[in-house]
């Protein structure tokens, strides 16, 4: 076996102690309405803004056949 094998062992071995016996925060996932509305919304913008990003990537890749057709012609 390499070193570098070994050496990513241990390391993995390592980061598994330290996971296990890392005391953890107790994190509030308890939502209010109006926290979970505002997050809709977000999301529903997000989702808004990377379908116009699609659409705009295949205008440009049309756009861009167009021009090389036209210049080779």
């Amino acid at each position: 076996m390499s070193n570098a094998m070994l050496f990513l062992m241990l390391c993995k071995t390592g980061l598994r102690r330290k996971l296990r016996t890392f005391p953890g925060k107790m994190v509030n996932t308890v939502y209010s309405d109006e926290e979970k509305g505002i997050q809709d919304k977000e999301s529903k913008e997000e989702s808004v803004l990377a379908m116009l990003g699609i659409i705009g990537t295949i205008l440009n890749l049309v756009v861009i056949i167009f021009v090389y057709i036209y210049t080779t012609l």
